[in-house]
């Protein structure tokens, strides 16, 4: 059976302490539950603080790497996919997931944003920023879960993940 991918995307050098919270406690939760978190693999921000959430409950994790190596990645990193694509990995980041979950917003986490809204994914905003609600829920409203609830955003997960796949 096709283990459930879960991404966690996020500010890098520019997350704050609430972001990394919210994403160290996601990695755990998404671990708890079996599923496999995708981050972008680096040792910044969101990324690392998902993975080592993950790592620390038993989970296995894959970081999507920005460059043709894996120099600055995160330690926490289970499975590494070398792209050599910079920013344009961002595309591979959320296709490869069954739900995409943004922990803090930056132009990066913007752009992995509209690009899951895009492929008609659904995507949790767990983020404060009102600004940034109102515009993605604009662009894509039966697409975009708004909350700063780590239980609200698991339940979400849940019945995502679980409905049937259309044929």
């Amino acid at each position: 059976m096709r283990k459930i991918i879960i991404g966690v995307i996020g500010p890098g050098e520019s997350a704050t302490a609430a972001d990394l919270k919210y994403a160290y406690e996601l990695g755990q939760r998404i671990a708890r539950q079996g599923w496999v978190l995708l981050t972008g693999g680096r040792k910044s921000g969101v990324m690392d603080a998902a993975s080592q959430g993950a790592k620390v409950a038993g989970g296995l994790t894959i970081g999507i790497l920005p460059r043709d190596n894996t120099r600055g990645i995160s330690e926490a990193v289970d499975i590494a996919i070398i792209t050599d694509m910079g920013n344009a990995r961002n595309n591979i980041n959320v296709l490869s997931c069954d739900l995409v979950i943004a922990c803090g917003m930056a132009t990066g986490t913007a752009s992995e944003v509209a690009l899951a809204l895009k492929s008609g994914k659904k995507v949790v905003l767990l983020t404060q920023n009102q600004a940034t609600q109102i515009f993605f829920k604009s662009l894509s409203p039966d697409n975009i879960l708004v909350t700063n609830s780590l239980e609200t955003t698991i339940e979400f997960t849940k019945e995502v993940v679980n409905r049937p796949i259309p044929r």
